[in-house]
């Protein structure tokens, strides 16, 4: 029996190999970006807001309804600061009816940089220079 646990204590951290994956390229064309996207933002603080109208949390659902004239297929682009956790706000919209949403983030990895080793501030790109947010869609 000790014979058994010793092989399988030897043989199971070889069956865990990590090897490198060439994932495929992705051949799909993005999506056009609509005329007027409807944009729900949550900024660190967990305030919320639909457009440029801060809602509060219980009317998301009001508000949403307000702005697309209760077309709960109209696709919702979720943008929020990365300090939040999304799946909140993900479920007060499938609470609310909206299915289709769309996270947006920042195009290229440039614009999120290390802290610099020496002073440990992050070398961010100012909000001037940096490109305006463009709809993810899945």
């Amino acid at each position: 029996m000790l014979v058994l646990l010793i092989i399988f204590m030897v043989a199971a951290p070889l069956s865990t190999v990590d090897g490198a994956v060439e994932l495929p390229v992705s051949t799909a064309k993005p999506q056009p970006r609509p005329d007027k996207p409807l944009f729900l933002t949550v900024k660190a603080d967990l305030s919320l807001a639909v457009g440029e109208e801060a809602v509060p949390r219980t009317q998301v659902g009001d508000a949403l309804d307000r702005a697309t004239n209760t077309d709960r297929l109209k696709r919702v682009f979720l943008r929020a600061d990365k300090t939040v956790e999304l799946m909140r706000v993900m479920n007060l919209l499938r609470a609310a009816g909206y299915l289709k949403v769309a996270l947006v983030g920042l195009e290229g990895a440039e614009l999120q940089s290390p802290p610099d080793a020496a002073t440990g501030a992050a070398n961010s790109v100012t909000p001037a220079t940096q490109p305006p947010a463009q709809p993810a869609t899945p």
